[in-house]
């Protein structure tokens, strides 16, 4: 297990999913029913290994894809996907229709860059993907511990662009602002005084849409897997976040 130094401890309610995260084991958030309303399979993206990266690919069969705090996106300088758009609509004129977010549960999506690991090749297999996970779980250790420019060095020296792992922002104020899955795995990393990088996958059912949460909460029992719906998350940060 990971050993951290946390400035106070995560609340009861969330430490399981913490300890399980900082052993390397996957856990699942059901994140609202009124929003996506989907359960998503999440990993602590500094321990991602390919058997992992297979286990999101086939039992959750969503979108991998890896989150990282806002602080990480503002100090290496990454873009929002959304504003490469917008800032190209003049070379591409079709853009400016493209470009208007016209989400049905959330004010702006945090879709960024997709990246690729300079030492993978294709980028696809799990051994692949794994690699490139690890990589961003490790420099997010580093955020705020070394210089914003040596961040910046590091991230470019192992990461090109466009690439088949797509990296998703959680917002500035975590939970107070957003309640997605990006906030909620981001939040429980950082109140586990964890690297503040997850990797999550939606967890798709047999009828061609998200797997119904009765079904995500009985998976998770027979792996012996926490389940965490996305209010309790949210009650531990505003305990947390206050104290």
């Amino acid at each position: 297990m990971l050993q951290v130094e946390r400035p106070r401890p995560a609340p009861a309610a969330v430490e399981p999913a913490v300890r399980a995260l900082a052993s390397g084991e996957p856990i699942l958030i059901f994140d609202a029913a009124d929003r996506e309303g989907e359960t998503d399979l999440v990993i602590l993206s500094e321990l991602a290994t390919p058997e992992l990266v297979r286990l999101l690919r086939k039992d959750a069969g969503g979108w991998i894809c890896t989150a990282i705090s806002d602080e990480f996106r503002r100090r290496v300088g990454l873009p929002f996907y959304s504003d490469l758009l917008t800032g190209s609509t003049e070379r591409y004129p079709v853009l400016k229709g493209l470009a208007r977010e016209e989400l049905r549960y959330d004010r702006r999506s945090p879709f960024g860059l997709h990246v690729h690991h300079r030492q993978t090749y294709t980028g696809i297999p799990d051994n692949d993907r794994a690699r490139a996970i690890r990589a961003i779980g490790q420099l997010a250790r580093e955020v705020g511990r070394v210089p914003d420019e040596e961040l910046e060095r590091r991230f470019v020296a192992e990461f090109s662009a466009p690439g088949h792992l797509p990296i998703i922002y959680a917002t500035a104020g975590l939970l107070s602002e957003r309640k997605g899955h990006t906030e909620l795995s981001v939040s429980l990393a950082r109140m586990g005084g964890l690297s503040e990088s997850t990797t999550v996958c939606e967890m798709l059912g047999d009828s061609g849409g998200a797997r119904e949460p009765v079904a995500a909460r009985h998976y998770a029992e027979a792996h012996g897997w926490v389940f965490l719906e996305g209010a309790k998350i949210v009650e531990a940060w505003k305990a947390w976040s206050s104290a």
